[in-house]
This record gives structure tokens, C-alpha cells and sequence, in this order.
């Protein structure tokens, strides 16, 4: 008899703990549908992306930068190229594509061809950045540029390139105690912060 009501009681216990996580995770949804509310109703949500895209270009700059001076990592460098172009502000974007950043790529190709000992090894990938934001089609300069798929291709160089660096420091230990590590993986994931952002806003603005 004991037994019994000892196997009742926890199969009643069993059966609570499944109503309350059933019910933490309606109230979880409950506020996920709050908040995509919430972010659909306010107008400064297209802001916010702007911001963030801003803040993940200049953090893709200070990591090109910081990767091709002597605090050198194993980090595939020129995944930052695309990410730039992709997320460059428009009024810089348009200055470089346009006669600056024509006369940046000549110079940049003459000291290349003719002095290549005087062309420091540290301006050879922004050289190649330069060259490829004037040489671009319009397709990718403008209609790939602006649309969806050029933030999931951000999206997927922030994953590769956190993934790269966690295996190149050793483990995510290392990437968030050694000094250099973290310096490079806060940047990273300030890579990652503008695409899930703006795929979050593209996809809440076009369900309501």
C-alpha cells in the first residue's frame, strides 16, 4: 500500500514538473510574441539596423586592422573583405566607389606593379577591398548589396569566422581570457550582432 501511494506521489510530482515547464514555455512565447509586437509597432527599428551596421563595419575594420599588424592570428582575413563591402555605410560605400576610390586602387595597383618592395605587405588586402568595391558589378554593388542575402552571407562569415578563431586559441576558453583572443572575438561577435538583428527586422516586417 505504501508503495503504491510512494509511485502515485511521484507520478504526481513527475506530472507538476511537466505543467511547469509547459507552462515557462508558454510564457516564453507568450513574450517572444510580445516583443516581435512590440519591435513590428516601433519605426525606429529600421534605426537600430542602421546603428548596428555601422558598429559591424568599423569592428570588421578594427579586426583587418588588428590582423595585419603583428598581433597576428589564424583568422582568415580576407572573409572581412566581403563582410565590409556588404556592410559599408552607403555614404562611404558610394565616396569609394566612385573617383576617390578609383584613384585609391590605381595608385594602389601602380605601387604594386612597378614598386613592389616600397608597397607595404600590411595595404595589400584593404588595396584588394578598394579595388574590389570600384570594380564591382552593379548587381552585387546595388541589388545583392541591399537585399537579404547579402546579410546572411555576413551572418555566415561571423559563424565561420568565431568558429576559426575558438579552434585557432585553443578552445572558447582561451578565445575569452587571453587578451588578444578577446579582443578578437568581441569584435566577431559584434560581426554576428547586425545580421541576426536585421534577418530578425527583415522577417518581423514582412509578417505583419
Amino acid at each position: 500500500m505504501g508503495r503504491m501511494e510512494y509511485i502515485a506521489m511521484k507520478t504526481d510530482e513527475a506530472s507538476g514538473g511537466s505543467d511547469l515547464i509547459d507552462g515557462g514555455m508558454s510564457f516564453l512565447q507568450v513574450a517572444a510574441d510580445e516583443i516581435f509586437g512590440e519591435l513590428s509597432k516601433h519605426k525606429d527599428l529600421g534605426f537600430g539596423t542602421h546603428f548596428l551596421k555601422w558598429i559591424a563595419s568599423f569592428a570588421a575594420i578594427y579586426l583587418l586592422v588588428l590582423d595585419r599588424t603583428n598581433w597576428r592570428t589564424n583568422m582568415l582575413t580576407a572573409l572581412l573583405v566581403p563582410y565590409i563591402f556588404f556592410t559599408l555605410p552607403s555614404a562611404i560605400f558610394h565616396l569609394l566607389r566612385w573617383e576617390v576610390g578609383k584613384w585609391i586602387a590605381f595608385v594602389a595597383v601602380i605601387l604594386r606593379l612597378f614598386f613592389p618592395r616600397h608597397f607595404p605587405e600590411f595595404l595589400e588586402i584593404p588595396g584588394l577591398m578598394i579595388l574590389l568595391l570600384v570594380a564591382a558589378p552593379d548587381f552585387i554593388a546595388v541589388t545583392l548589396k541591399d537585399s537579404w542575402v547579402s546579410i546572411l552571407i555576413c551572418l555566415l562569415i561571423g559563424c565561420f569566422l568565431l568558429q576559426e578563431h575558438i579552434r585557432a586559441t585553443g578552445g572558447f576558453h582561451n578565445s575569452i581570457t587571453e587578451p588578444h583572443g578577446l579582443s578578437n572575438t568581441a569584435g566577431i561577435i559584434l560581426l554576428m550582432v547586425y545580421p541576426v538583428w536585421a534577418l530578425l527586422g527583415h522577417f518581423i516586417m514582412h509578417n505583419h
